[in-house]
This record gives structure tokens, sequence and C-alpha cells, in this order.
């Protein structure tokens, strides 16, 4: 077929995808699933080659991402069920100080985020944010702000949260340098963000937190993690798969030590580690009955069922792309565009994201885009990695009322509508602008823009 109705297919059926979300409240997975079929028909595959691309993408996506997520999931979960993530924000809080209590918020939300859902980090950690407004006298959007900064740049650039390893996965991205380009974009953002919202964001709202801080006496006591044991656990599965990465690039792929390296340090080998060693250290040894051990796992494992069907759905969507031969048409249409592949990924998600509001349904539709130009343009990593986060970047932009997220800030910080968009979305925004820019000065130096 003519490459410019294989566009045109492409274009219909993203339309409808963001009508059916937006308008008709469609829910994504099942929206994402009837795009695929319209597309791939109409793009002239016949009904058994489409529900084979179904079944592939769908199996493709899921065999990695769901892995990926759920053992994060059940790790995030004993971390918080245990009291180290609150113990880690107390200690952070307290050696930066009262002066510096919003930067050192911002920075316990981006480290607790890792294995922690933000919509659960959030009602984890606002306590420590209406505790640090109380003792300082100033409102408590000086310290929850930074802190959604930390969670939102997290959420968005740094593996095994959803988004991002869905992304890599769908790229063919190596995971280690989707995490080393994820924190080195992530960091710098984080703190001009965090402090932008401290000083000048946070006094647009003061907020209306009804919240209460005092500790619950009524909880059954248990010992508390130590801090070291909480930091090490943290951050071993994120050494553990930048290692084999490190390791392959620097030993070659047939050396002894990366090929042991490429089993422990593989992601799922990495998160297998890190969630029996929290097993044991967060549980066990805290005291923990083993049947609590187990409800948390079961527990942790519920959220994750509607982000992996939308991540799966989102894998379908793309199959479909590239069976049908569309996926290599629009590339080739973008590609005319004369516009780096970094930034034209970063812009398409910007568009999507702010159309239909999901951020997880922009990164997906954007990754399925323009997976094809990644593909083609055979450039060695860091390359992919930089298209995942660049893409993870443009779905951060402009939150507004379409997305749930918007509303779940708005709700627990007891914000207007009016200031909700005068402080989330525009500090969202200001993520997805400055992890541009970094991805883009860090694509510059590797030569691969």
């Amino acid at each position: 077929m003519e490459s410019w109705y294989l566009v045109a297919v492409v274009a219909c059926g993203i339309a409808a995808l963001i009508t059916a979300v937006m308008w008709l409240k469609i829910h994504p997975f099942v929206a994402l699933l009837t795009a695929s079929i319209g597309v791939g028909l109409l793009a002239g595959m016949s009904p058994e080659t489409v529900i084979e691309s179904m079944t592939s993408g769908m199996g493709n996506t899921l065999g990695f991402v769901a892995v990926v997520v759920g053992l994060g999931s059940i790790f995030g979960m004993m971390l918080e069920q245990s009291g180290g993530a609150e113990k880690l924000a107390d200690r952070l809080v307290k050696i930066f100080g009262p002066q510096q209590a919003a930067l050192a918020l911002g920075i316990v939300g981006f480290l607790v985020c890792i294995p922690v859902f933000l919509d659960v980090a959030l009602v984890m950690l606002l306590p420590l944010a209406v505790a640090a407004g109380k003792r300082t006298g100033q409102p408590v959007t000086r310290f929850a702000l930074p802190m959604l900064v930390g969670m939102a740049v997290t959420h968005a650039f740094v593996p095994p949260t959803p988004g991002p390893t869905a992304v890599a996965n769908l790229l063919g991205a190596d995971l280690g340098w989707v995490i080393t380009v994820g924190i080195a974009a992530g960091l710098p953002t984080l703190i001009i963000t965090a402090i932008f919202a401290s000083k000048v964001l946070s006094k647009v709202a003061s907020g209306n937190v009804s919240l209460d801080v005092s500790p619950d006496t009524s909880a059954p006591q248990r010992k508390s993690p130590h801090l070291a044991i909480v930091v090490t656990l943290l951050v071993l599965p994120l050494v553990l798969i930048v290692s084999e990465t490190a390791a392959r690039a620097a030993l070659g792929e047939d050396s002894p030590t990366a090929l042991w390296l490429m089993l422990v340090g593989h992601p799922f080998t990495a998160l297998l580690i890190a969630t029996l060693a929290a097993f044991y250290f967060l549980g066990k040894k805290l005291g923990m009955p083993a049947q609590e051990v187990q409800r948390i796992a079961e527990r942790a494992l519920e959220p994750a069922g509607v982000i992996l069907l939308v991540t799966g759905a989102g894998g379908v969507f793309k199959q479909v792309l590239i069976d049908s031969g569309a996926g290599d048409a629009v590339a080739s249409s973008l590609t005319s565009a004369s516009v780096p592949t970094v930034v034209l990924a970063w812009l398409v998600a910007v568009i999507i994201r702010v159309l239909q509001g999901s951020a997880t349904v922009a990164m997906i539709t954007a990754a399925g885009l323009v997976a094809p130009l990644v593909t083609a343009s055979g450039q060695p990593e860091p390359f992919a990695a930089l298209v995942t986060i660049a893409i993870a970047s443009g779905a951060s932009v402009a939150s507004h009322v379409n997305d749930s997220g918007f509303w779940l800030v708005g709700k627990f910080l007891g914000l207007s509508v009016g200031e909700t968009l005068k402080t989330w979305t525009i500090q969202e925004t200001i993520i997805g602008v400055l992890g541009l820019v970094f991805v883009v000065c860090i694509a510059a130096m590797y030569g691969v823009l």
C-alpha cells in the first residue's frame, strides 16, 4: 500500500484512541486493543494475521515487563510496610536540616518512588511534608511540591517503574543504560525543579491538607529496620543491573565474569535478589510473620495488574504497526522532518500526553511510533536509552484535567483546580522540558543525537 495511506491509517488510529480514552471514557486497555485491530485491518492485514500480531505483541511485551513490575511492586510494598521508607525520609530530613528540608523531601521522593508507585508514595510520605510545615510554620506546599517533583522524576525516568521499563522494552533499549541515563538526566532536573517549586510555586497556594500526623499508638510495634539496610536494599538492584551493562561493555560478551554478571545483573535476577533480601531483612528479621509477608506480596500485585494490561496492549499496538508496515511508513515520514530522533520522540510523547492525559499511554504509543526509527538508525547505546528518557520526559509535560494524577495531587494537597494548574501542571512541564535538555546534552556528548 501507499505510504501516505498507511500514515493516514495510523493518524486515524491514534485519533480514535485519544477520543475513546478522553471523551468516551473507555479504559485504555480496551481502547488500545480496539485501535490495534482497526489499524491492522485498515492497513491491509488479514484477520488471522491481526490476531497473530496481537498475541505476539502481548506476549513479547509482558514476558519482560510483567516480571520486572511484579517483583518491583513486591519489593516496594515490603519497603513501605516495614517502615523502611519512612525511616529513610526522616533521616534525610534530619541530615539536611529545616532550611533544606524541601530539597531533602525531593530526594526522599526520588528514592522512595524507585520501587513504589507514585500514588502509594504520596499517601505514605505526605505526613512528612505536613509535619515539616507545622514545625517550620510554612505552607505545606513548600515541602509537598518538591517531594512530588522527586516522585514524578523517578516515576518517569528510572526503572523498574513501569513507564520507562515498558518503553525500554518496546525500543529494545538496555535497561542498565536506561537507569544510567535516567539518573543522569533526572537528578539535575529534580534539583532545579524542586528548588523552583519550593521557592516560587509554593507561594501560589498554601494547601489545605487534613491529615493527622501523630503516631498511631494502636498499631502493633515492630523493630525498625536499620537505615544502612534500607539504603543497601534500595540501590542493590540498580547496582546489579548497571554492573551487568558495564561488564559487557568493558570485558566483552564472552568473558566469564561478564557471563555471570549477565545472570546476576539481569533485571529479573537483580530484582529477585532484592525482593528475597527484603523478605528477610525487612520481614523475618524484624519479627514479621511469614503469613503477613505473603499477604504484603499479594497486595502489592493488585495495582500492578491494570498497569500490566495497559502495557501489554501498548505492545500489541506496536506489533501491529510493525507487522502491517505502517510503522515503517510513519518512520519514513518522521525522518523527512529532519528533526533529531531524540527531539522527535519527545514531541510525539508531548502531543499524545496533552491530548489524552495518561502518561503511560503517551509513553507506550510514542514508543510504538518511533521504534522503527530507533531500529533503522543502527546507533549503539546509549541511543535507545536516550530516546526512552526523551519519551518519558515528553510524557511528563502538561499534566492537566484529563490526567488522573492531576486530580490525585489536587485532592491530597487540598488545592483548587486553578491552584493545581499553577503548581503541579507547571512543575510537571518543567520536568519534561529539563529532561529533554539534559537528554540532548548527553546525546551530544556521546555523538548520537
